[in-house]
């Protein structure tokens, strides 16, 4: 990590403040046998509350390694009976679909895609592009959130699986990822031309504020478990793995399963002189996965997500001319503190949230992300 993100300090002995928050949540959700017990408790929880019900848990899949093995893990080692949701916003890589089709037929996994209403989707990725913000993926991160908490809500499950985890990700700044349902109803108010429709419980839409969560963390109660904090989870080895048992295919680099992400990971580069790769490969130096030296080398190099005729297609898929394109990316950079947001509400609810994500109501990252990620 260097000082392209916002918020960062180092201490006496160069060390940051993003490294020290990866060594509390690596004391926090320790490996090893704690982690073993702390899953079967989770499952054991989890299994009990779907006693009667159809499914344990709604587990979010993409196609991608991460939710692959998680939906995998579920299945064959805790013996879990997931429903497997994926969102799909019309920019999914073929590779990242077949691997969810061929995963769940073999684990014998219901698949239920929850599809965006495309004019939704699309006129709110122009809304953030003329927004001007590095966190222009905004309506599909809410979205993939609504989908899960809709499903659960409609199916009467209690916990959402998330296949995430910050020894191999990481958590981003938090001016370059800032979630937050206000946020997005005040770039798309601005900028947006298609009305989003409203908010219901089992049909949320691109709706997730606070009022919405309190709904699905209180009223509902339920739970979001990121099991692979407590699991150690190395990517080299993930792969034979997921190859060996369920044939599956790499998409071709971390995240994309998502073709949009090479837009965002170009206009990032060129436009925020952001390199989101700096808080992954920081993740895995300290996980000891990747070498500090590879991972220095790797970003002197463009990363191979950033796929030209990828950028092309997904600028026709908007209805942009490549001219209107270029014209948003010579717009003066912002970030989400232009736009109306939660984030002073967030800050004077410090300790509720603290509680939150400790007791699992909100995904257990929430805390750091909003209060140890930078301003």
């Amino acid at each position: 990590m260097d000082t392209t993100a916002p918020g960062i300090t180092f201490n006496a002995t160069g060390t940051c403040n993003f490294c020290d928050l990866h060594d509390r949540l690596d004391a926090s959700f320790p490996l090893g046998e704690a982690g073993r017990l702390t899953v079967q408790r989770l499952a054991a929880d989890m299994r009990k509350a779907g006693r009667g019900r159809r499914y344990d848990c709604v587990l979010g899949v993409s196609g991608g390694r991460d939710s692959t093995y998680t939906l995998w893990y579920c299945v064959t080692q805790l013996q879990l009976r997931p429903l497997a949701v994926h969102f799909n916003d019309g920019f999914g890589n073929p590779i990242a679909g077949e691997n969810m089709l061929r995963m769940c037929q073999r684990l014998d996994v219901e698949l239920r895609t929850i599809t965006s209403d495309w004019r939704e989707s699309k006129d709110l990725k122009i809304a953030f592009l003329k927004a001007s913000v590095p966190d222009m993926e905004e309506g599909t991160d809410l979205g993939i959130a609504t989908a899960l908490y809709g499903v659960a809500a409609k199916e009467g499950v209690q916990h959402l699986v998330i296949g995430q985890s910050f020894r191999t990700e990481g958590i981003a700044p938090l001016s370059w990822n800032f979630l937050d349902g206000k946020y997005l109803r005040a770039v798309h108010k601005q900028f947006g031309t298609v009305p989003l429709r409203p908010w219901q419980p089992n049909d949320p839409g691109f709706n997730l504020g606070i009022k919405e969560m309190v709904y699905y963390a209180f009223i509902r109660g339920i739970k979001t478990v990121t099991l692979l904090y407590h699991l150690n989870y190395v990517r080299s080895e993930v792969d034979e793995l997921l190859v060996r048992e369920l044939d599956w295919k790499n998409p071709g680099a971390h995240y994309f399963d998502d073709l949009y992400q090479s837009v965002i990971y170009y206009l990032n580069r060129v436009k925020f002189g952001i390199d989101r790769r700096l808080f992954n490969y920081s993740a895995l130096v300290r996980s000891g996965q990747m070498s500090r030296e590879v991972a220095l080398d790797r970003v002197l190099r463009i990363n191979s997500i950033e796929d030209e005729a990828v950028i092309a297609l997904c600028i026709k898929r908007l209805g942009l001319t490549r001219a209107e394109f270029e014209a948003i990316v010579a717009t003066p950079p912002k970030t989400f503190h232009d736009y109306p947001n939660s984030y002073r509400l967030l800050r004077l609810c410090r300790w509720p949230i603290k509680v939150m994500s400790r007791l699992n109501l909100i995904p257990e990252s929430a805390y750091d992300k909003y209060f140890n990620c930078g301003t």
